[in-house]
């Protein structure tokens, strides 16, 4: 047997040892990244262009308000836009000016703005007072009804007194100052008179929470009347004199100048007990001229302006994207000085209060 040919023997030839050991030198590792850097990089970019997109905005905005600010100033500019609700002749135009909800201070101005585009449109040849009112406060109130009589004596056009749903107490103070009022068949009017209320917490304050109320006052009739105690027939006689008789008598006197042709004096203060009468009532005891609706309303207008075939328009506030703003910024309702003294301070009003 040849050995040396073997399996065995080939095997045990091709074996041969490990090399000896032989030291490397030390290489660094190279550092792998952290996993979600890069994303932190991304929304890093990403917050940073919403902050400047955001800053432009409000750069761009505060460059809009101060442009619309100033141009709004010009007489040129008209303050409002318009609606058209008939289309018609652009040459002739009737002006619709609402006076809605509760007349207050701010509708006064809105009427007086609107009445003074409607007077510099030569377009415009009649103004329909729309009153969908209970009434409000008796200086708002008067300064319509001061207002409207004014645009017919400065510029001879007409306007007539159209009411819908409500127009009671302030809202027919307004009315009585056009040439015409028509109402809708359903319309509640009247309510000719004088409110005024508070509130009285005496006992609230004393018996059940504890609370004595200090008055220093430098007169007896300086507080009256006072929440913190009850009001005395003295009190309401004193009253009566000084604020609800001269506002009765200032209603009086409006109502008998704008219906002088259809009632007289007398016969204005037996209807002005505070009642309020439906429109076909209103219309048997004179208060009022006419039943119908919108269309009539503008057939009226035309017949006093001698016109027909007109287009019809409705002023409307210009949108104010800073204004709007501004005005969601504030909250609702807060309860600052002023808003508790509204509404603890007594209101003098011509308003129906049909609660």
């Amino acid at each position: 047997m040849d050995y040396e040919n073997s399996p065995f023997q080939q095997a045990s030839n091709s074996f041969h040892p490990n090399p000896p050991f032989t030291p490397q030198p030390y290489a660094p590792q190279p550092q792998t990244k952290k996993k979600g850097v890069g994303w932190k990089i991304f929304w890093g970019i990403v917050l940073f262009l919403s902050v400047l997109t955001n800053l432009f905005l409000l750069i761009s905005i505060a460059v809009m308000a101060t442009f619309f600010s100033h141009t709004s100033g010009k007489p040129s500019m008209p303050k409002f836009d318009e609606n058209v609700l008939i289309d018609g002749s652009r040459n002739r135009a009737i002006a619709v000016i609402n006076v809605d909800n509760v007349i207050d201070s701010a509708i006064s101005i809105r009427v007086k703005k609107q009445l003074e585009q409607a007077a510099k449109d030569s377009s415009v040849k009649a103004v329909i007072i729309r009153i969908n009112s209970p009434g409000g406060y008796v200086s708002s109130s008067d300064q319509i009804n001061y207002q409207i009589k004014q645009f017919r004596e400065n510029t001879e056009k007409p306007t007539v007194a159209f009411m819908q749903t409500v127009a009671a107490s302030g809202g027919y103070y307004a009315a009585v100052a056009c040439d015409k009022i028509i109402a809708e068949p359903t319309v509640i009017t009247g309510s000719i008179g004088v409110i005024m209320s508070h509130l009285v917490l005496q006992q609230l304050l004393e018996q059940k929470l504890g609370i004595d109320p200090v008055v220093i006052k430098s007169g007896e009739k300086k507080d009256w009347p006072s929440m913190f105690s009850a009001t005395t027939p003295e009190q309401i006689q004193y009253l009566q004199e000084r604020l609800i008789q001269p506002a009765f008598e200032r209603f009086l006197e409006v109502v008998c100048q704008g219906r002088r042709e259809v009632l007289t004096e007398p016969e204005i203060r037996d209807l002005a007990d505070g009642s309020i009468y439906p429109a076909p009532q209103a219309l048997e005891k004179r208060l009022i001229d006419q039943i119908g609706y919108l269309e009539e309303a503008v057939e009226l207008a035309e017949n006093l302006a001698g016109i027909h075939g007109a287009r019809v328009i409705e002023y409307r506030e210009r949108f104010a994207l800073w204004q709007y703003l501004s005005a969601e910024s504030k909250a609702p309702f807060s309860l600052n000085r002023s808003a508790i003294l509204d509404l603890t301070t007594p209101q003098l009003m011509y308003l129906w209060d049909g609660r």
